[in-house]
């Protein structure tokens, strides 16, 4: 019973009472005093180092398949900066990767220290919905999971559905898959580029032009240009905050996913334009210590106001990811 309760129950009627209540008052623990508290989700559940990279806020089990989680956007982030008056879309990238890492580890029971391997992720934004407001924007989730594979007791892969809702409405659909494996599989698998040392990374490349691939700054830039129309080599700068939030071993999926929306923008020649879907699709790991080249191509019959680019990656000759890009001249 908290110090709340004993003291509605039994009226204060002495100076050593009151000061007792005050005290076991002031020690309660905050979330019990004021239950609708927000607060972040564990940033362990969503493999981030920052707190303040962690878009969700909750969750709930609503059966065996189907959950439904909170999360919140900034106005303002020092990576998922705004683009014209709408959110940028890839915050919702980010969302969906996280919503599925929390429920593998918090409702599927993945220990920490398993490594995942995303397959796929994509998106579809309503723009209207997206745009910024007076406030962050509140989201509310719903999730279904449509693949949940098992080995005995152990999760090893899941496919999800989400559906984000902002003031009751469809802002995002999307969704994607991922495999997990052990620690001992893992390294089997990576041999010494999973060690401490791992091996050596490539120097880091000049960036293009921020203004020709949709960026203000070319700490931003995950794109080298090799002399080539709708061709570079990936830049990626593990020293970057947001991007690289902690050390890994080869190229994090959403540095892909910048990739394929900055290639875009520059292969329309629209630095503003609003990446309002992508599909995508991970073949094998981006390695950090061989070049990664990307490729744009605009997709025919995507004239107009809406278009398409497809961009993919390959190292050593073969492909590592592809992704559609459909996107919105953000002043539309």
């Amino acid at each position: 019973m908290s110090a709340a309760t004993i003291q509605l129950a039994h009226p204060l009627t002495n100076e050593t009472s009151a000061r007792d209540s005050r005290s076991a008052s002031s020690i309660a623990p905050p979330l019990f005093r004021f239950p609708s508290l927000t607060t972040t989700v564990p940033k362990e559940f969503v493999h981030r180092a920052a707190v303040a990279e962690v878009m969700l806020t909750d969750w709930k089990r609503e059966d065996d398949d189907h959950f439904r989680v909170t999360a919140q956007w900034p106005r303002g982030h020092s990576f998922f900066s705004p683009i014209g008056a709408h959110h940028d879309p890839l915050l919702a990238a980010e969302t969906i990767r996280q919503v599925g890492s929390l429920l593998a580890h918090a409702e599927f029971g993945v220990p920490f220290g398993h490594q995942f391997l995303m397959w796929d992720l994509e998106y579809a934004v309503e723009p209207d919905q997206v745009l910024i407001g007076g406030t962050p924007a509140s989201l509310d989730i719903d999730v279904t999971c449509t693949e949940v594979k098992r080995r005995g007791n152990a999760l090893t892969g899941l496919r999800y559905e989400a559906v984000i809702h902002r003031d009751g409405k469809p802002a995002v659909r999307g969704g994607g898959s991922f495999t997990c494996t052990t620690p001992a599989v893992y390294r089997r698998l990576r041999g010494d580029r999973c060690t401490a040392e791992g091996r050596p990374r490539l120097p880091l490349m000049a960036p293009a032009s921020p203004q020709r691939v949709g960026r203000m700054s070319p700490i931003d830039v995950v794109l080298s240009p090799v002399g080539e129309t709708n061709r570079w080599q990936l830049r990626a700068d593990t020293r970057h905050h947001v991007l690289f939030d902690h050390p890994v071993d080869h190229v994090p999926g959403m540095v892909l996913l910048e990739a394929a929306r900055q290639a875009a923008a520059a292969a329309l020649d629209c630095s503003t334009m609003l990446p309002i879907g992508i599909m995508s699709e991970f073949h094998r790991y981006a390695e950090l210590d061989t070049p990664c080249m990307i490729q744009a191509q605009h997709l025919p019959g995507t004239a107009g106001v809406e278009k398409s680019v497809l961009v993919t990656a390959h190292q050593d000759g073969d492909l590592v990811f592809t992704s559609t890009v459909k996107t919105l001249s953000s002043e539309s």
